[in-house]
């Protein structure tokens, strides 16, 4: 089939029809809702990278005006951060009433998906998931990824296999920032909380299904589901957003009713041991501070006021908010795979987002999220005056008194190349 024939080749004629009711939604009527939030078209201002062409594409190709290989590319402008979905009419308007939602982020998962499946892989994150099933856990810069050394980062800590509660560390953190894994673990040690590691952990998959590997990601889940049966694991804390976000929707949606463990996100839990005076931060941390809301926490589970309940509850910190939080928080650009196939738009997102973090007058960034640090911390430390960049449990550990260190071969620099150019390596 050639595009603009108007003839529908079976399998996109199936795949159109799966995403049209999603497609036919989209107002597409000119505004800019969805264009101003989105963090890929602030940088890039080309209409092929907006939700709105998304959902064109599908229309067209329905049509028998596109292939997907015409569109594939539009589809990795995406970091699939959920913004366009908050700012859409359709979610504004109609959404409480109708108790509807614009999806725009499953429109480019599946288109993604269907590109995939018809042999129009993104070179770039091909090798990463094939990287990422030869070693089980994704490909992390300068640093040997087996299972050997999975939990190396945890080394003298005394922590158990398995056990009802299980702290799912995910691949970036247990290879590269074993600092932030450490201070996790020796936080919820001080907070009496009780839990274990897996006993083999692979990546959780969330990573190579947002590129469009479904199958793969699937593989790695279910390895992850049985080994969490095997060691009779019923909870899961997570200290990622994406793993977050992946537990508590795709696997429910690969396992149904089978998958009944509760997923919790270590901010929550470190926020009650504060409140409830079972962590009391008495440290003083005199810096000036700004927090960065991860989109996958903010924007696609609403969880933005534990973070900054932490914050203000650490002595000396000199906390300046943001104006944009809930639907409207920064991104970082560091999503969706877009640093692996774009690093430069990546790159130009996340200074972005140290721009706006500089009109505070701070010297220090904080974020939630691991894979976001990288490319925020290199914007950050190319800034005049640099900003620092540091994990909020980070934080949290040093006000509590706690002494966290890096586990010797498997920690690089704070502010090196980007874990895309480690896959590309």
């Amino acid at each position: 089939m050639e595009p603009g024939n108007g003839q529908v080749d079976p399998a996109h004629a199936e795949q159109a029809g799966k995403l049209r009711d999603l497609a036919y939604g989209c107002f597409s009527s000119g505004h800019k809702f969805c264009r101003n939030v989105c963090p890929v078209m602030q940088v890039t201002q080309n209409e092929n990278h907006s939700p709105t062409a998304f959902h064109a594409n599908v229309v067209a190709m329905e049509q028998g005006l596109l292939k997907i290989d015409d569109v594939a590319d539009d589809y990795v402008h995406c970091t699939q951060c959920g913004a366009c979905e908050l700012r859409c009419p359709n979610t504004l308007m109609a959404g409480e009433f109708y108790r509807a939602r614009t999806r725009t982020v499953d429109v480019v998962k599946s288109m993604r998906a269907f590109a995939v499946e018809q042999g129009a892989d993104r070179p770039n994150w091909k090798r990463w998931v094939e990287a990422t099933l030869e070693h089980k856990n994704e490909p992390v810069l300068d640093v040997p990824v087996a299972q050997e050394n999975v939990r190396t980062w945890a080394k003298d800590l005394d922590l158990p296999i398995g056990g009802e509660t299980v702290l799912f560390v995910d691949c970036e953190a247990a290879f590269y920032r074993t600092s932030l894994p450490r201070a996790v673990a020796q936080v919820l040690q001080l907070a009496g909380v009780e839990f274990g590691l897996m006993g083999e952990q692979w990546c959780c998959g969330g990573p190579a299904l947002e590129m469009g590997y479904v199958d793969q990601s699937r593989f790695l889940a279910e390895h992850n589901l049985a080994d969490w049966r095997a060691t009779g694991t019923k909870r899961l804390i997570t200290l990622e957003p994406h793993d977050y976000v992946h537990f508590t929707e795709d696997y429910p949606r690969y396992f149904g009713d089978d998958f009944d463990l509760e997923v919790v996100h270590v901010l929550d839990v470190v926020a009650e041991a504060i409140r409830e005076g079972r962590l009391e931060l008495t440290v003083p941390i005199p810096r000036v501070a700004t927090y960065h809301d991860p989109c996958r926490l903010n924007k696609r589970k609403g969880i933005h006021q534990a973070p900054r309940e932490i914050l203000r509850a650490i002595p000396g910190l000199e906390f300046r908010d943001v104006d944009h939080v809930t639907q409207w928080s920064y991104c970082s650009g560091a999503g969706g795979g877009l640093m692996i196939e774009k690093p430069h738009i990546t790159a130009a997102i996340s200074d972005q987002r140290l721009a706006r973090a500089a009109e505070l007058d701070v010297d220090l960034l904080v974020s939630a999220c691991v894979w976001s640090e990288r490319p925020l911390t290199n914007a950050g430390y190319a800034r005049d005056p640099q900003i620092e960049v540091r994990d909020i449990m980070e934080l949290v550990a040093e006000s509590a008194g706690l002494q966290v260190d890096r586990v010797d071969g498997h920690a690089a620099t704070t502010h090196g190349s980007t874990a895309a150019e480690g896959a590309q390596a």
